[in-house]
């Protein structure tokens, strides 16, 4: 095992982060492609996916600045394997971003999702690492559902 197992996207990654996004229904995987272009081009300034490769590649985030703010990031995606659930995957790749982060002076980290009951466990798991509810956008998504969004301070 890798001493750390969690490193930047490799396009090698592409088939598996496409399947922790289809397993986890985060959003269609054809997105990938566009999505991670700015990264393969070398804008880490803009655009930043990591993995988490123990010999297999388990998990994924994306996370990007806010446009027109002064040192505040977003979470956009952390998928992780269902059958990897309770490994404490989530928890690393999250702590990883934070130092990563707050070391390039990066004062707030946010993190969106949705409040239907099926992602109460998502929920469960930003407070659990000490991000503040900040804000409900109701019907965002959809209608009945609404948008949480959670905010740490670096």
């Amino acid at each position: 095992m890798q001493n750390n197992p969690i490193r930047p996207l490799k396009r090698a990654d592409l088939e598996r982060v496409a399947f922790l996004v289809d397993v986890n229904e985060m959003f269609p995987s054809e997105m990938l492609p566009e999505m991670t272009s700015g990264h393969f081009a070398g804008e880490a300034d803009s655009h930043r996916w990591i993995v988490f490769d123990d010999g297999t590649v388990n998990a994924a985030a994306y996370y990007v600045p806010e446009p027109l703010t002064d040192g505040t990031w977003n979470v956009l995606m952390i998928a992780i394997d269902p059958a990897e659930h309770g490994r404490g995957i989530g928890e690393q790749l999250m702590r990883f971003v934070e130092r990563e982060l707050a070391n390039e002076g990066v004062r707030v980290l946010l993190v969106e999702t949705s409040g239907m009951p099926d992602f109460k466990r998502t929920r469960g798991f930003y407070d659990m690492l000490g991000y503040e509810r900040e804000a409900r956008i109701r019907e965002y998504y959809g209608r009945g559902d609404d948008k949480v969004i959670f905010r740490k301070e670096l």
